[in-house]
């Protein structure tokens, strides 16, 4: 075979072509004409099915929908198993009925008149074929094919003939284009592996008379000559027997049963069991009548169980957190606290989750008095007081008490160990610790907890290292810790004579504490009757020979004294308490931040900010979070210290020193303060370490309130409303968007969804723009088609957005379209009762939702065909139809859309939580209608959120309805009904929790609906709101229980409802019946009576606010990128020259913004036409003049005085603020270093040029894109520039290009060239025609099916891997050289026992270079190395 061969089959293979292309935006279809031919038809299968693979069967049945269905009755069971033994009886007759070819030869002879059918040729689905010369017969496979790219074993021949003999499975069959099979386009047939284990396709026979076309008499024949066919009955029945009792449904409860069925973990891989949710603590979740949500939160503590008094405990301490951010007046602070202690009295022993307490236990939350009112003689019966209601708790801090009650659990957890840890201590040693008896109880923070640990630890090393050797089986098994040397130095210091030394101090750590916190007496300090060093040197203190001298036992029981403070439980607290009142935060940069933030860096404004509180953070905690990330960066060093340090050790000196005076007491003082200061700069640092902790933890918490604020306001919106419609139902939306298309050259896509969501038409317009009468010039075709289009589906709304500034052209372009061609909205009526119509609404939708639906994996299951773009149109009409639903649509990956600017500082599982709840406030504020979750995807996405349930929970729901008919008429067939064999979908307690935001439709014609299942209406309340009702009517109690009688419970209700009087309850004096049930049956059931009044006249009222229309700010940051802060007046940007007029210039940023610049703002030189001096695509600096956010368009100038002085950042902060002393000696010392550098400090007039030497170019293009450029100046001198551009992560590739022709020293020269062999006449085409052209072609190596992500030693551990798996095949792959940016490594391994080999190809602009050969793209590489390879075989060549 020649090498033309070879290349050319290279590139016919390409397992992902198609017979049909699509443009990615906007899915216009593009044919080819390669001649390849697609048929549609039946595919032949011979594959045979193996009826005794009980446990694949049993597998597919746990694959169907990931459980086994074991809930199901035995009666249900015996059925379905003889209706399984009854179809593979008929279908293994239908099976053996068929005739063969030697049965149809036998009827043939027997029969002249018989025909036999010749089989159509059966039909593939886009079925390729290949050239003439492949389809002539097998080829044999040489050297030339060894690395050919494809699996390319031939199919088999006897396959692509026509058979002689009639196959049964031509027989027609009804299911024939139920699914279509696609199969890899190379062959136009299934692989031979897939049909070796494909199932045969479904035989429909219809007997073998209509098979063979026989009469009575050749059948009678035929019977006679083949017997009837069940002579092997009896050996059947006996394998039905043994499949059914393998195949048999899995019950739990039968101990033979669980020995003999599979469960999921046989037939799943632990990943797919978590991803499914279907793990063994997933099904505990399901099984456990507790909310989903209190379990995953309270998984850590499921063990805990806490006392009456720890309860009490909690209640106290939670209001102590609450009340300083409450607003409200002090003398409620009592019944505050009785309040948070009914919340938790509800969320603990109740397990009732937010929403059911906020909107059914309300009347727990206000706090109301009776204020007595002056009598009003002109109403005597007026009553002597009014209601004066305060609100003691709100939504949010329902959730705060939530996220409370767990930390004090962890804090009772922790507390509870180290209760423990003390009594086993007290078990091994009879020991006493006043200390730490005194402060475990008192403890309330983490903090203070973990200072007791630690006081433990080091007070007792010794017991805590007997204990840890009583818990270890065996000292030698390697799990026993042994102490620290710290740790063991002390306490042989505790044990030694120089303790005596620490004695002499005068005072205890504990004792110094206790001065210094203010607490009970003051203790005082003795002082010893001799000198510190005498007494050192004395041999009572001496323990040789580890302290063999007195400076050694003066350091040892100094350092023991400085331990036990910084240790001291108290002395923390001392700290703690002076470090959160007057502690202050300040920023040095780093040398590497010295240079990276300039005055343009986001992280510019903290570089050299000083003295900021704690205060200050907490009124901007995105600026704490970007300095913390900034530290992280090794760009700055945050440092905590005391405002008045030297003031507070003073004050601490008082309390530890003697007040004697004399020689001695003054040495001991000395000693004390020595100490003291060792002591405190050990707590310095555990206390800017923990504030720094708490603070960033603050500041997250602020960050994701803000998150949750702001997603609260998007979801707060229903759904769009026109003019004219009923509040809260879903509009008719036609949704244009031109995408990140140029406005008048690329296609516009469109779609239309109805009002149920359903995608019933989409397309687009490539030709779409007003004509201009006065000029004779006519509408294009599109916008007579978009006239028609509007027209015939009569939207209620027109939706557009997009990707770019130019979909603001597309919206003004409709508008006028709109205004031009007089189209209307929808009729409805005035309040005249006159029928009307507006202008057609067209509105600019929020997209951030759309973004991401249109390449997600949910859109290409929804709509297969669909081009992104017309799914972001999908997207943009359902947003308008249900924000709600969208945002519920994207489960976990609502935290990728923007809230805030400081989101990406918060952890994600943080945002996750928050984003969470207030999804679970709305979703149960709207309620779910639990049968539209049963059809409709999207609405059964909510039902995660409703009180009580979550993801597993809300499986189970839908599951055990489905189970139970699949439609609920009432919420009392949730809990089921074992009377009537109704499966329970929840328990009572997630009942009692979900009942009331699951509600169903109310239909009077069928009797067990109840119209209160319609309503907001707890059913606990259901009698409350029936004797409302019946007093609405005024009704007496016969007259009731007549009504009850005849037509049920719900009767009266009914009634109120078919009478239309619902409105008769608002004539009801609820607060007398209030009263009377609290007084009689405590009952606070105020908010519970209004919310019945409301619900039966209007049940499951629209409560959001009405859909949020954008603002121009937000529409400007939506289709620019950019914001007030990213983009302002006075800023210098580059612009790209469209268009160079006579007397101005039309520019254009990069974000989209289109401008122009007058010729007085061109240049310095007004004699000069702005020809001479640019041209069309140009890249320029300008300065903003002004920008219009409404229209997204600006005014530029382009002067060389106004782009020397820009606009910079305001970073002005009061003088105790800001360092500018050490501000202005770092840029002078930038300046020196520039100087003593000998480098004349060029500055090209480009957007891309900096200042940069390599390692700052490197470092500056690490957090950019594959192939981003930096321009800099060279080493080699004036007359050269070096580019870096980035080739890949964590590599830079160097280019230095040499500036001919220039006119000056610091100018650019005309003429650039790049190794002699490249020329370019300036940076603009060089980096467009080189780099970028180079970075095309890294992104088509790294693209390509034989590029492996990874090293060169990795790379060709996979190729031996693969020819050892394929001992007879050859195997290619391409990987990146990072030694040499620029260059990739193709690794290649010509069979198992073949050596290793590498090639270099080296990336230069418009192709790749392989052995001095240059190929245009991928497949000539592939084919050329082929070559290559193939012509070298008689002559060796060292690979490497």
């Amino acid at each position: 075979m020649s090498a033309r061969d070879l290349i050319s089959g290279e590139a016919d293979v390409d397992s992902q072509e198609d017979d049909e292309s699509f443009d990615e935006e906007t899915g216009e279809v593009r044919r080819k004409t390669n001649g390849v031919n697609g048929i549609n038809g039946h595919i032949e299968d011979s594959s045979e099915e193996d009826d005794d693979d009980d446990d694949e069967e049993a597998a597919a049945a746990i694959r169907k929908d990931f459980i086994v269905e074991d809930d199901e009755e035995p009666e249900e069971r015996e059925r379905r198993r003889r209706e399984r033994k009854k179809r593979r009886r008929e279908e293994r007759e239908e099976e053996e009925a068929g005739l063969d070819e030697e049965d149809l030869d036998l009827i043939g002879e027997a029969n002249p008149d018989f025909e036999r059918r010749t089989p159509s040729e059966p039909k593939l689905k886009r079925l390729k074929r290949g050239h003439k010369e492949d389809r002539d017969g097998p080829r044999s496979r040489g050297i030339d094919h060894i690395f050919d790219s494809e699996e390319e074993d031939e199919i088999d021949y006897r396959n692509q003939r026509q058979s002689h003999r009639a196959d049964p499975r031509n027989q027609p069959d009804e299911f024939a284009d139920f699914i279509e099979e696609d199969f890899d386009d190379r062959d136009g047939a299934p692989d031979d592996d897939d049909a070796d284990v494909a199932r045969p396709a479904a035989r429909t026979y219809t007997g073998i008379k209509d098979a063979a076309g026989l009469d009575e008499a050749a059948l009678e024949d035929m019977k006679e000559a083949f017997g009837e066919g069940d002579e092997y009955d009896w050996a059947l029945n006996i394998q039905d027997q043994e499949e059914e009792r393998e195949q048999a449904v899995f019950d739990s409860e039968d101990p033979e049963a669980i020995a003999k069925g599979l469960e999921l973990k046989d037939v799943f891989e632990p990943s797919q069991l978590v991803e499914k949710l279907l793990t063994d603590e997933d099904n505990e979740i399901r099984a456990a009548d507790v909310p989903e949500r209190y379990q995953l939160a309270r998984a850590p503590y499921k063990d805990l169980i806490l006392t009456s008094e720890q309860f009490k405990e909690e209640g106290i301490w939670i209001s102590n957190l609450l009340w300083p951010r409450k607003k409200i007046k002090p003398t409620l602070r009592d019944p505050f606290r009785k309040a948070v202690a009914k919340i938790l009295e509800f969320m603990v022993a109740n397990e009732y989750e937010v929403p059911f307490i906020f909107h059914h236990r309300k009347d727990y939350l206000i706090h109301q008095d009776r204020v007595p009112v002056t009598p009003n003689p002109n109403d005597p019966g007026a009553p002597g007081f009014e209601n004066d209601a305060a609100k003691l708790l709100d939504q949010d801090d329902l959730w705060r008490i939530v996220d409370l009650d767990l930390k004090f659990r962890a804090l009772v957890v922790k507390r509870n160990a180290l209760s423990e840890t003390y009594r086993k201590l007290q078990d091994i040693v009879d020991f006493h610790d006043e200390i730490f008896e005194t402060m475990l109880p008192a403890a309330i923070t983490m903090e203070e907890l973990q200072d007791a640990q630690d006081y433990l630890h080091f007070q007792h090393a010794s017991k805590m290292a007997d204990l840890a050797a009583l818990n270890a089986p065996s000292a030698a098994n390697g799990t026993h810790r042994r102490p620290g040397s710290g740790r063991a130095l002390f306490d042989r210091i505790r044990s030694s004579n120089v303790y005596g030394l620490v004695r002499a101090f005068g005072i205890t750590a504990d004792a110094f504490a206790q001065n210094a916190l203010k607490e009970g007496r003051r203790r005082y300090t003795e002082d010893p009757v001799s000198h510190p060093e005498d007494l050192a040197d004395d041999e009572s203190i001496m323990d040789p020979p580890e302290y063999a001298t007195g400076a050694q036992c003066l350091k040892a029981a100094k350092a023991m004294f400085a331990e036990e403070i910084a240790l001291s439980p108290k002395m923390r607290k001392v700290m703690r308490k002076a470090y959160y009142q007057d502690g202050v935060f300040d920023c040095f940069r780093t040398e590497k931040g010295l240079r990276r933030i300039d005055e343009h860096h986001p992280y510019y404004n903290f570089k050299y900010l000083r003295n900021q509180q704690l205060t200050d953070f907490s009124a901007q905690p995105d600026l704490f979070l970007r300095m913390i990330r900034a530290e992280q960066e090794g760009l700055i060093e945050i440092k905590v210290r005391l405002q008045n340090e030297e003031s507070f050790k003073k004050r601490l000196y008082t309390e530890i020193e003697s007040d004697n005076y004399s020689e001695i007491a003054e040495a001991w003082n000395r000693e004390r303060r020595e100490v003291l200061d060792v002591a405190f700069l050990k707590l310095d640092k555990m206390m800017a370490r923990g504030i720094k902790e708490n603070l960033r933890n603050e500041c997250e918490d602020q960050i994701a309130k803000r998150c949750r604020d702001e997603f609260a306001r998007r979801l707060d919106q229903a759904p769009y409303k026109p003019k004219g419609m009923v509040f809260g139902t879903a509009p008719r939306v036609l949704a244009i968007s031109n995408g990140a298309g140029t406005f008048g050259r690329d296609a516009i896509c469109w779609a239309w969804v109805e009002d149920d969501g359903r995608v019933l038409e989409n397309g687009k317009f490539t030709d779409l723009f007003l004509g201009d009468p006065e000029r004779g010039q006519e509408d294009s075709a599109d916008v007579k088609t978009f006239v028609r289009l509007v027209e015939r589906r009569k939207p209620d709304v027109i939706g557009v957005s997009g990707f770019s500034a130019d979909s603001r052209k597309l919206y003004k372009l409709l508008d006028d379209i709109i205004e031009r061609k007089d189209l209307r909205g929808p009729i409805y009526e005035d309040d005249d009762n006159n029928d009307r119509t507006d202008k057609l609404d067209l509105v600019i939708v929020n997209d951030e939702v759309a973004r991401l639906y249109q390449t997600s994996e949910r859109a290409r299951l929804e709509h297969p065909g669909f081009a992104p773009l017309t799914n972001y149109c999908v997207g943009l009409a359902k947003y308008l139809q249900s924000p709600i639903k969208e945002y519920a649509a994207l489960g976990n990956d609502v935290t990728s859309i923007t809230l805030d600017t400081a989101q990406s500082y918060v952890p994600r599982e943080k945002i996750t939580k928050s984003l969470e709840s207030v999804m679970v406030d709305y979703v149960n504020l709207i309620g779910v209608e639990i049968n539209d979750a049963l059809s409709d995807p999207y609405t059964a996405n909510l039902l995660p959120y409703v009180c009580g349930l979550g993801l597993r929970k809300a499986q189970q729901l839908m599951k055990v309805i489905h189970l139970n008919g699949g439609h609920v008429i009432n919420r009392a067939e949730l809990v089921g009904d074992a009377d009537q064999q109704r499966l329970g979908a929840v328990g009572g307690r997630v009942w009692a929790n979900c009942a009331s935001f699951l509600y169903i439709d109310y239909d009077s014609s069928e009797p067990e609906a109840d119209f209160l299942d319609n309503t907001r209406i707890h059913p606990e309340d259901y009698d409350l709101a029936r004797k409302m009702a019946a007093d609405a009517l005024e009704l007496d109690e016969e007259d009731i229980d007549a009504e009850v009688n005849e037509s049920g419970i719900s009767a009266v209700v009914r009634r109120l409802i078919r009478e239309d009087q619902q409105y008769k309850v608002d004539d009801l004096i609820l607060e007398e019946y209030a009263e009377q049930l609290e007084t009689k049956n405590n009952l606070r059931k105020r908010a519970t009576l209004e919310t019945i009044r409301a619900e039966v006249q209007n049940p499951y009222e629209e409560l959001r606010n009405n859909f949020a229309l954008l603002s121009s700010e937000e529409v400007f940051t939506m289709f620019t990128g950019e914001t007030r802060e990213s983009l302002y007046e006075g800023m210098v940007v580059p612009i790209s020259i469209k268009k160079v007029g006579e007397d101005y210039i039309e520019a254009r940023m990069d974000c989209g913004i289109e401008g122009t610049i007058p010729a007085i703002d061109i240049s310095d030189r007004p004699d000069v036409a702005p020809r001479s001096l640019y041209q069309q695509f140009q890249t320029v600096q300008a300065k903003i003049r002004h920008i219009n956010r409404k229209t997204l368009t600006a005014t530029f100038v382009m002067r060389e005085n106004e782009i020397r002085n820009p606009v910079k950042p305001n970073h002005d902060r009061p003088p105790e603020e800001w360092d500018d002393e050490q501000e202005r000696a770092d840029k002078e010392s930038m300046k020196e270093k520039n100087d003593v550098s000998g480098r004349t400090q060029r500055v090209v007039k480009h957007p891309l040029f900096k200042p940069f030497n390599s390692a700052q170019a490197q470092e500056f293009l690490g957090s950019q894109a594959r192939g981003d450029v930096v321009i800099r100046p060279s080493s080699k001198g004036i007359d050269h520039l070096a580019v870096t551009w980035k080739v890949s992560d964590n590599i830079y590739q160097h280019i230095d290009v040499l500036e001919l022709d220039k006119s000056n020293q610091f100018s650019s020269g005309s003429t650039l060239t790049i190794g002699g062999k490249f020329k370019y006449s300036d940076l603009d085409e060089l980096i467009v025609n080189h780099v970028k052209a180079m970075a095309k072609k890294v992104d088509e190596m790294m693209l390509h099916e034989k590029y492996q992500n990874g090293t060169k030693a990795e790379t060709e551990r996979w190729l031996s891997t693969y020819t050892e798996a394929n001992p007879k095949r050859s195997v290619y792959a391409f990987c990146i050289d990072p030694k040499h940016p620029g260059y990739f490594f193709l690794c290649f391994k010509a069979g198992q026992h073949a050596q290793l080999q590498s090639w270099p190809v080296k990336v230069v602009p418009q192709a790749f270079e392989l052995q001095r050969n240059m190929y245009p793209d991928m497949r000539a590489l592939c084919n050329g190395f082929k070559l290559l390879f193939t012509n070298m075989q008689h002559g060796k060549r060292p690979g490497r």
